[in-house]
């Protein structure tokens, strides 16, 4: 049974932080949200279309579910759980990624802010998949 490595631990954490700040923030305060995410004066949410709390909440409670995922898995003693959690952020990181990459929109410092959070928020989901290497095994999705 392959262990809850250290590195998984960090890269969880990371994702635990970033469905924090994004689905409180869109939980919270969806208006805000929808006007000024990501901050910094960057606007990534307002410029795709008209405001739709619906949605924004929506998102926001993806985004804490995930956290959520995240957190228990920080605390399993396998790295199975991690590894789950890691395909739910990699399936979400592709889909979120890809409607960006072909829907760009913005100023030229948006449109790199969005690729680049975009695409390390889909490589956190790609570092949790592979199995812990702390037993030098490969082991299946439900030991490793």
């Amino acid at each position: 049974m392959g262990m809850n490595t250290s590195f998984r631990r960090i890269v969880l954490a990371v994702t635990v932080a970033l469905g924090l700040f994004v689905g409180l923030w869109a939980e919270i305060a969806p208006r805000a949200f929808y006007d000024s995410f990501p901050g910094f004066g960057l606007h990534w949410v307002d410029a795709a279309g008209a405001y739709d709390e619906h949605l924004i909440r929506d998102v926001g409670s993806l985004y804490l579910a995930l956290a959520a995922a995240s957190l228990a898995a920080i605390v399993a003693r396998t790295a199975a759980p991690g590894r789950v959690v890691g395909l739910a952020w990699s399936v979400f990181g592709v889909l979120h990624f890809g409607y960006h990459v072909l829907h760009l929109q913005g100023s030229a410092l948006d449109r790199i802010g969005n690729v680049v959070s975009l695409g390390l928020s889909l490589v956190l989901g790609l570092l949790l998949l592979p199995p812990s290497r702390r037993r030098g095994r490969i082991g299946s999705w439900t030991r490793a």
